[in-house]
């Protein structure tokens, strides 16, 4: 399965759970996750998108650990099995 179709099904899912899942754009920093998890009741995420068995590079792994350290839930997805975990995850915390 392609990077794509597990990022179009995590943004259905979201829409499904009556959320909105934007693609999250940076200019000028580079590394930043691809989408914001936005969830009713003011649940938010970012959400870094994988094809199957692929990891994040090092500028990713920073920007994430950054984004750690402010506070903000950061996770990675690279399997269609876990999206209903993970949205699951972003609402009850």
């Amino acid at each position: 399965m392609r990077e794509r179709e597990i990022e179009r099904q995590f943004a259905l899912a979201v829409k499904k759970r009556g959320g909105i899942c934007p693609k999250f754009v940076a200019p000028g920093y580079d590394g930043m996750p691809d989408r914001l998890a936005l969830l009713p009741d003011g649940k938010l995420a970012f959400v870094e998108l994988k094809a199957p068995g692929q990891k994040p590079r090092q500028l990713q792994i920073a920007r994430h650990r950054l984004l750690r350290m402010l506070g903000f839930k950061v996770y990675v997805l690279d399997d269609i099995d876990k999206i209903g975990e993970i949205i699951d995850e972003i609402q009850t915390t």
